[in-house]
């Protein structure tokens, strides 16, 4: 049976470390939320399955069971649940002198199977955009919703393959964060590291300073750049919708999202030669080894420079038949 007397031991512990994490480490809402979910997951087997709640209870047994609890889900998730486990058994062993923590009796290792993340060529990316022009053409006027919706949906699409941000960045971004007139954003990724990134492309500033002009009011309340239509700042997931929808109408059957862009964006710049580490630095990501993802994309960029570039094409041998 349950020790009730103790049943709030474990929580207390869990809101400790959720604590620690909002107000001393300034981890992103959605990254708390994860926690939150994974910790409260973790809390309510120890409780059920194995009688336990709190924390000096739990020995590496309790923790293999768990585990194996995990199973049913897919790798990705299983690593991620036991990585949160993790940071919060390390912070009360930091915490608390007389914890001794569990996990260091264990060797686990959750294979996540490598698979490289979908992209776009330079033509799908050119047919999206050319639906969302010809359909901003066809509006009879510039004053209704639908074309402040397109124009609104032009510049999302063209500042997410401009500058590869995630779609979080974008629609946190504030008005204040957006310098059309010097050309760059301000963006907060992970962890609420800013980086700066310069946009120079004509088009898009185009597309931005329009947007800016029809669908901003200049005397509003919301400090966001992107909104819509009640004037809120839009969302993720009305994001993932419009760019399905228009992946679909542009002809394109393979899945896109708007992470496709940032891949997209990521190995174009790459198949251009530009070094991986200037990629790194706008991507915003803290490890090089993240961003290295992306000279596994193209095989087909491989490809033509085996057979157009390779010096064994220049060597000729006599005698060789060809």
């Amino acid at each position: 049976m349950p020790d009730t007397s103790h049943s709030s031991l474990l929580e207390k512990t869990i809101e400790r470390f959720l604590f620690h994490s909002q107000y001393e480490k300034n981890l992103s809402e959605k990254t708390l939320k994860a926690y939150a979910t994974d910790l409260e997951q973790f809390a309510d087997f120890m409780k059920n399955q194995r009688y336990i709640c709190s924390l000096p209870a739990i020995f590496a047994e309790d923790l293999k069971q768990y585990v194996k609890s995990l199973s049913r889900f897919q790798p990705k998730t299983m690593k991620r649940k036991m990585a949160t486990l993790k940071a919060m058994l390390n912070f009360i062993e930091m915490e608390d002198d007389d914890f001794i923590n569990p996990m260091r009796k264990l060797r686990i290792s959750i294979k996540v199977p490598f698979l490289l993340p979908p992209v776009m060529d330079s033509m799908e990316v050119t047919s999206i955009l050319t639906t969302l022009y010809r359909e901003k053409n066809a509006c009879s006027g510039t004053t209704g919703y639908r074309y402040q919706e397109i124009v609104r949906n032009i510049a999302v699409v063209e500042l997410l393959f401009g500058t590869g941000i995630r779609v979080s960045e974008l629609c946190s971004l504030h008005l204040a964060a957006v310098n059309l007139h010097n050309g760059f954003i301000k963006v907060y990724g992970k962890g609420g590291k800013e980086r700066v990134i310069q946009i120079c492309q004509d088009a898009i500033l185009d597309a931005l300073h329009e947007y800016q002009r029809l669908c901003l009011p200049s005397s509003r309340q919301n400090t966001f750049f992107f909104i819509n239509r009640q004037g809120n700042n839009l969302s993720s997931q009305s994001v993932r919708i419009m760019i399905k929808k228009l992946a679909l109408r542009s002809g394109i059957l393979k899945p896109v999202t708007p992470h496709t862009f940032r891949h997209t964006f990521a190995t174009l710049l790459l198949e251009e030669g530009v070094d991986i580490k200037y990629i790194q630095t706008i991507l915003g990501h803290s490890s090089l080894a993240t961003t290295q993802i992306y000279t596994h994309v193209s095989a087909a960029k491989q490809k033509v420079i085996l057979k157009d570039f390779h010096p064994r094409k220049s060597i000729m041998v006599p005698f060789s038949k060809h």
